[in-house]
C-alpha cells in the first residue's frame, strides 16, 4: 500500500500546487485535503493519513491544534508543515507540538514530494534557512555540561548518527543493529530529554553540552 497524504491548506495555490504534485508521485497516494482546522480535524481522523501536510496560519484557528491532535491520535502520522512563517518562535513551537519536519512555502511541488520521502525514511526535513537558525540556537553555551549518565553510549551513537543525517535503517545497518531496536533507543532518548522529535533532541543535547561532531 502506498503511504497516504492529507493536506490541510487553506491557499487555493498552495493547496493546488502541492496536491498535483503529491497526485502525481509514484510512491504516495493523495487521500484528501481540508481548507480550515475543522475540517483538517475531521478528516486527520476519519482518514488516518501516514503523512499530514499541514499550514500553521488557518482561517478559523492555528495548525498547531492539527499537529498536537495527531500526535496524540496518530502517533504513525509524520507531520510536515509548510508555512510562511520561519521564525524561530514558530519553528520550535511546532517541533514541541510534534513536527517532524519544516519547510517554507518556497518549497517547489517536486522537492515537497522528495522531502515528504525524506520524512518517511525517518528524516527531518527543514528548510535551509531554518536549519541555520536552529544550529545557531543549539551551539552549547561553554558553562554547560551533560552528565554521561543521562544517554547511555549506544543512545548517544544513535544520535550522533542522525545528527549527520542518517536515517534509522541507515543507522541500524551502521550500528550492526535492527531498526527495530534503533526505534526503541530513539524512544528512550526523547523520554530521557523530554522532547518530541529528532531535531529538538539534538538542540537538547547540544544545549547541555553533548559533543555530536
Amino acid at each position: 500500500m502506498k503511504p497516504t497524504v492529507l493536506i490541510v491548506e487553506d491557499d487555493l495555490l498552495f493547496k493546488t500546487h502541492f496536491a498535483d504534485a503529491i497526485a502525481h508521485a509514484q510512491d504516495f497516494r493523495l487521500i484528501g485535503h481540508a481548507d480550515d482546522l475543522q475540517s483538517g480535524r475531521q478528516l486527520l481522523r476519519k482518514l488516518m493519513p501516514d503523512v499530514l501536510l499541514v499550514d500553521l496560519g488557518l482561517p478559523d484557528g492555528n495548525g498547531l491544534d492539527l499537529i498536537r491532535e495527531a500526535a496524540r491520535t496518530l502517533p504513525q502520522c509524520e507531520v510536515l508543515v509548510s508555512t510562511v512563517f520561519g521564525d524561530e518562535k514558530h519553528v520550535l513551537a511546532s517541533i514541541e507540538a510534534g513536527a517532524t519536519g519544516y519547510l517554507l512555502k518556497e518549497t517547489r511541488g517536486p522537492e515537497l514530494v522528495e522531502q515528504i520521502r525524506v520524512l518517511r525514511k525517518g528524516g527531518s526535513p527543514i528548510s535551509p534557512v531554518i536549519a541555520r537558525q536552529l544550529l545557531m540556537r543549539m551551539a552549547p553555551e561553554p558553562s554547560t555540561s551533560i552528565s554521561m549518565d543521562l544517554l547511555s553510549p549506544r543512545e548517544i551513537e544513535v544520535l550522533r548518527l542522525s545528527t549527520k543525517g542518517f536515517n534509522f535503517d541507515e543507522v541500524a545497518t551502521l550500528m550492526g543493529l535492527s531498526r527495530h531496536t534503533i526505534t526503541t533507543f530513539v524512544k528512550r532518548i526523547y523520554r530521557k530529554l523530554h522532547v518530541h522529535s529528532k531535531t529538538e533532541a539534538i538542540y537538547e543535547a547540544r544545549k547541555l553540552g553533548l559533543t555530536l561532531h
